[in-house]
């Protein structure tokens, strides 16, 4: 049976540079040596987070030091950490969109935080929600420990906050005394348009961290990515830190491969995606319109399907199996579980002709899962 795997977040397998990586790895080891022996530390690969810091500080026009960025197992340990440092036991708040990557959700809940969450719209996470929130844990005297946001390509909606609502969120959280923490793993999946600015790029003080990934530009399988906090919260979070530090090996060899050719990897990796995106969404417009609303991202990997709640989900989600669909069922990203009447289609991954098969037979799927109308 074909398999159209649109479910997890992962790139085009062909664009991955293995040849270029292995002699990248080759130069690595000779450059490392003996360094090989040591344990890499809290902070990681000199080389790579001087890397990251030149990435950051052309996309988003800022200077950044690589002394406030700590490279990460992948940027889920970011998310982990800072959660383990900022929180001082069960029951305490994380206010975050209320659909939101659900490996954040797991991860959060199993620290046990109580989330609380914010409605969304077309630009993200909506500000005048955000504030009703705060204002009523306040009465409650409740102080949340931070907000999480994917305010670039939200997962799972594709969503792009603007810079005006990045503003007022911003202005909102200090008011309330809170901390931001952005989650921008897929900051660098641009298709078109203007690349609005990360958090930290409007606000200079420590109340504001970020965290970045080289899993959507590279590939998760390489377990890299970062967190950039200013001084005294970057102490504070890598104070939690117990592993040694990540892997020198890869980071030297990224450090290496990303030397001279980091924007045209992904120049040619964006031109492939969106070529992958233009197919989702081409395929959708043709056999879907009657009954499916989706999301037209500007970068990422994800679009968002709703559909009427007449769809039974749990029909849809065994038809996608026979006909051997993989999408993410929408209840996965409800911070509460709720069965949301929708699904996450991924497109970094399948190949072009899955998607242009594939889409056509999901929406087939939707149509058969909706319960007859009743003359």
């Amino acid at each position: 049976m074909q398999l159209y795997d649109f479910g997890s977040g992962r790139t085009d397998p062909g664009s991955f540079p293995t040849e270029a990586l292995a002699a990248a790895a080759s130069v690595a080891v000779r450059e490392l040596g003996a360094e090989l022996v040591r344990y890499p530390g809290d902070m990681g690969h000199q080389g790579l987070r001087e890397l990251m810091a030149m990435r950051e500080s052309k996309r988003e026009g800022v200077a950044v030091a690589a002394d406030h960025i700590a490279l990460m197992n992948g940027s889920m340990q970011a998310v982990t950490l800072v959660a383990e440092a900022l929180m001082e036991g069960p029951g305490d708040v994380i206010v975050t969109e209320e659909l939101t990557y659900s490996g954040t959700i797991a991860a959060y809940k199993r620290l046990g935080a109580e989330l609380v969450g914010v409605p969304l719209d077309e630009q993200g996470m909506r500000v005048d929600a955000l504030a009703d929130v705060l204002a009523s844990l306040r009465r409650r005297g409740v102080r949340p420990r931070f907000i999480y946001t994917l305010a670039t390509y939200q997962n799972p909606t594709g969503s792009v906050m603007p810079r005006q609502r990045r503003l007022e969120l911003l202005e909102v959280a200090h008011y309330y005394e809170t901390l931001v923490v952005e989650d921008n793993c897929y900051g660098d999946v641009h298709f078109e348009g203007p690349q609005e600015p990360a958090l930290y790029a409007l606000d200079d003080s420590p109340s504001v961290l970020y965290i970045g990934s080289l899993s959507k530009i590279l590939g998760p399988g390489v377990r890299l990515g970062y967190l950039l906090a200013r001084p005294p919260m970057l102490g504070r979070i890598l104070d939690r830190r117990y592993d040694g530090g990540n892997s020198l090996l890869a980071a030297a060899s990224c450090a290496v491969l990303f030397r001279e050719r980091l924007w045209q990897h992904l120049a040619e990796t964006n031109a492939i995606l969106k070529q992958k995106r233009d197919a989702v969404l081409a395929g959708l417009a043709q056999n879907a319109a009657d009954l499916c609303t989706w999301s037209r991202p500007v970068g990422g990997m994800f679009t968002w399907i709703e559909f009427p709640d007449a769809v039974d989900r749990n029909r849809l989600m065994a038809l996608c199996a026979e006909r051997g669909i993989v999408v993410a069922r929408g209840q996965g990203f409800h911070i509460q579980r709720e069965d949301v009447p929708a699904i996450r289609l991924a497109f970094g991954f399948a190949s072009l002709a899955a998607i242009r098969e594939g889409v056509p037979l999901l929406a087939e799927c939707i149509h058969q899962a909706r319960a007859p109308v009743m003359v």
